[in-house]
């Protein structure tokens, strides 16, 4: 008699145990044993709902797929919020980074970046930039500024050959777009001719040079010699 009695207590057993691992089974381990922020979570397939303000990132490892709740989308993947789940979705096939899925921000190898797009070849009118693998666009540059002050030395006054120089920047307001381009100058040679302070002007003649000349009257020879005075009556 207490056989088929603890027979029966055993079947009772197993089957109120049933919901229990089906519950543990529900909220299991996931992809490396880890479920954290997760609402569902299995064994099987990992989280499948996070919870509020994280994101589901979705892993496939061949015909496998595993779930799993993150803050942030890794690189390739950008984050899409929705009424019920967040999602990570990965960029375009040729962007390494971005920031949604029209707007790249870093491209795979080989590949320019130009307004959020990856090419091949930078389009007319921009230039490939080798070190950051970007399409920059061409300056254009505006008009020559003016001549700057002849100096010499640092100097600008003296007497000699001095130089003056002027500059023709970038014509767009761009900030980033003109600090790439190259600032065009040009110098030419110029006169110094302005006294420093303290200085007599090198241009200007001695007193003794400036003194009138005075008339001499000429005799009938013509040799210079002054005409003796008339004879007193």
């Amino acid at each position: 008699m207490r056989a088929p009695l603890c027979l029966l207590l055993l079947v009772a057993h197993a089957v109120d145990m049933l919901p229990l691992n089906r519950r543990k089974k529900q909220v299991g381990t996931g992809l490396g044993g880890n479920c954290t922020g997760c609402v569902i979570c299995s064994e099987e397939n990992g989280c499948s709902t996070c919870q509020q303000r994280l994101f589901l990132f979705i892993h496939r490892e061949g015909i496998r797929q595993y779930g799993k709740c993150v803050h942030d989308c890794p690189p390739g993947y950008f984050g899409v919020r929705g009424q019920e789940v967040n999602r990570c979705k990965k960029c375009g096939a040729t962007c390494e980074s971005c920031f949604s899925q029209d707007f790249c921000i870093q491209c795979k190898r080989r590949f320019y970046l130009y307004k959020g797009k990856c090419l091949s070849t930078c389009p007319p009118g921009t230039a490939a930039q080798q070190s950051t693998w970007e399409c920059q666009e061409e300056c254009e540059l505006g008009p020559w500024g003016s001549w700057s002050p002849c100096t010499h030395n640092g100097k600008t006054c003296g007497s000699a050959w001095g130089l003056e120089t002027r500059v023709r920047e970038a014509g767009r307001a761009g900030r980033e777009e003109a600090a790439a381009c190259q600032v065009l100058s040009e110098s030419r040679q110029c006169p110094i001719r302005r006294p420093c302070p303290g200085e007599s002007n090198p241009n200007q003649k001695s007193g003794r040079d400036r003194r009138p000349r005075k008339d001499r009257k000429l005799d009938g020879r013509g040799e210079g010699r002054p005409r003796p005075p008339s004879p007193q009556p």
